[in-house]
């Protein structure tokens, strides 16, 4: 089974807040996205919207 995850192949990392644009994780989460368990990862995702960047056009 494939892991959860949020990206959508637009990896930018916003300087200021150090979240990438494209799924909103900081770049600690991303580099250790293959360790984390499929709970840890699905409790991630949970909390992305509340990271919307209005800078960044990703206010969702």
């Amino acid at each position: 089974m494939k892991p959860s995850t949020p990206c959508v192949n637009i990896c930018r990392i916003e300087p200021a807040s150090r979240l990438c644009t494209g799924c909103l994780r900081s770049i600690d989460e991303i580099a250790g996205w293959g360790r984390l368990t499929e709970a840890e990862r699905l409790a991630i995702m949970a909390e992305l919207p509340s990271r919307a960047l209005p800078a960044c056009g990703r206010a969702d």
